[in-house]
């Protein structure tokens, strides 16, 4: 228990010294470019905007300063992570099985090992979710309770995996699986996007989701909702592909504060974890997402139900059609 104390201990304090930074280079260049627009909007009301070229040298100075912290401030706090070319192939122009390659009649339960079997015999991307059971078990299922895919009014968390095997998913035969089953059963037969759900120990689920990945022959990245995951991956595995879920604003009410809404829709928590594709629900996206794919963030859409939704996109997540493997990108 104790080591378990300092370990977490020591994360929260690298975390807390990137912030304390972040947040120190972001206070500074806001009161800079305060000061000096501040400045500048009396000078000239003063002088008048035709009289900008009297002004004297060191004005002129504070003018390029404002200007350039106005650029640099979201640059910053909006900037992706950067990634290489091998990083990046395996998952450019692809588009990836949502929860693997489940049935809209529900015959085929999403993250099921027989959907997960039919996208790679298909030869698709594979996307799926993980989390763990209360005795530590990294299992692929979606939801934080039961109640949708199980019918059982019961979280995840609360009951061992002993528990968990037992249950059906949507009223067939297929269980839930575990995510070394289901790395088994796809057995490197396509490119793997795994989203690391937000839960009571994400760093147990970071810890043990990265030594399976590590031990597995085949091309994997990682996304999650949760900006702290991707984070724990860009310190402690940088090896991986990661990326930062994000949506609008109204799809993360009742889980956390508008504020905190706002800033998760906006990728301004971007500057913690520097993922490297943004993967944002389809439909309209705010300007700063679009500055974020602008600097060089990979832009994966999710989720599809027609192929039109492939045009600008790196990668798509898809459900309940069958779209091209790899498509060009338009």
């Amino acid at each position: 228990m104790a080591k378990e104390k300092k370990e977490i201990a020591e994360i929260a304090a690298g975390m807390g010294k990137t912030l304390l930074k972040s947040a120190r280079l972001a206070g500074r260049a806001a009161i800079k470019t305060a000061g000096a627009a501040g400045n500048l909007l009396y000078k000239g009301a003063v002088k008048g905007i035709d009289k900008l070229g009297e002004m004297d040298r060191k004005d002129l100075w504070k003018l390029g300063g404002a200007a350039a912290c106005a650029v640099a401030l979201p640059v910053f706090i909006l900037a992706p992570g950067r990634a290489d070319r091998r990083q990046k192939e395996p998952f450019r122009n692809r588009n990836f099985a949502h929860r693997g390659l489940h049935s809209r009649d529900r015959s085929v339960p999403e993250n099921s090992l027989k959907a997960f079997d039919l996208a790679a015999e298909a030869g698709y991307g594979i996307e799926l979710d993980v989390q763990l059971s209360k005795d530590g078990q990294v299992v692929v299922f979606h939801d934080d309770t039961l109640n949708r895919v199980c019918g059982i009014d019961a979280r995840v968390d609360e009951l061992n995996y002993a528990e968990l095997r037992d249950l059906s998913l949507l009223d067939t035969e297929e269980k839930i699986p575990l995510f070394s089953d289901v790395l088994a059963v796809i057995r490197g037969r396509g490119p793997l996007i795994v989203e690391l759900k937000n839960g009571r120990s994400n760093k147990e689920l970071c810890e043990k989701t990265c030594e399976m990945l590590r031990k597995y022959n085949g091309e994997v990245c990682i996304e999650s909702f949760n900006p702290m995951i991707v984070a724990w991956f860009r310190f402690h595995a940088k090896e991986f592909l990661r990326g930062l879920l994000s949506a609008p604003k109204e799809e993360y009410e009742g889980q956390t504060s508008k504020f905190t809404a706002f800033l998760l829709s906006r990728g301004m928590i971007n500057f913690i974890c520097r993922p490297q594709f943004i993967a944002y629900k389809i439909g309209k996206r705010p300007a700063s997402i679009n500055l974020s794919l602008a600097l060089g963030a990979m832009n994966v859409g999710w989720t599809s139900h027609e192929t039109r939704n492939e045009k600008g996109r790196d990668a798509v997540i898809f459900e309940f059609y069958r779209p091209k493997l790899i498509y060009r990108r338009r």
